[in-house]
């Protein structure tokens, strides 16, 4: 028997041995792609997030002064309808009233003024009351007491109308 140690050790253990730690680091490895795949992922959806976020700021930074904007914009319209047609005056609101309307549409404000006929649609606006109206179908706009108005693509106030009533 000799006294070389080497002789007497198993070389499938020390394989086995040596694989163990290489194993480990390999799923660790896995574990450390695994869990960076999902931070960038995480990034990623905050980046999509924020930048959604920024672009509803940018379409919305004009709400408030648009809605403070709309009772203007109701007594320009009231103005006119009493004005009488050869009054000196009603030139000037409706040069006031068109840049008025052409600033707040540069801005994404759209009117929203259902004409007699025209379908009630819940989403814009809102039923004051109901009449019998001959020659408008049941449930559709009568007539149109205020108009609404809408910014890219979000109610900011209900037309308010009048709906012919059912049968």
């Amino acid at each position: 028997m000799t006294d070389d140690p080497t002789q007497d050790a198993n070389p499938i253990a020390d394989e086995a041995a040596t694989l163990e730690p290489l194993e480990a680091l390999r799923a660790e490895l896995e574990q450390l792609k695994a869990q960076s795949l999902i931070e960038r992922a995480d990034l990623d959806n905050q980046r999509k997030r924020m930048a959604r976020e920024l672009d509803n700021a940018r379409k919305f930074a004009n709400e408030r002064l648009l809605g403070d904007l709309l009772p203007v914009l109701d007594s320009l319209e009231a103005g006119l309808a009493n004005a009488a047609a050869d009054d000196p005056l009603r030139a000037g609101l409706e040069l006031t009233q068109r840049q008025l309307l052409r600033v707040a549409e540069i801005n994404g404000l759209v009117t929203v003024a259902p004409a007699a006929g025209d379908a009630f649609d819940p989403e814009q606006h809102q039923a004051m009351s109901m009449i019998d109206a001959e020659g408008i179908a049941p449930g559709a706009v009568a007539q149109t007491f205020q108009k609404g108005y809408v910014l890219n693509q979000r109610l900011l106030r209900p037309a308010m109308v009048v709906v012919a009533r059912h049968d």
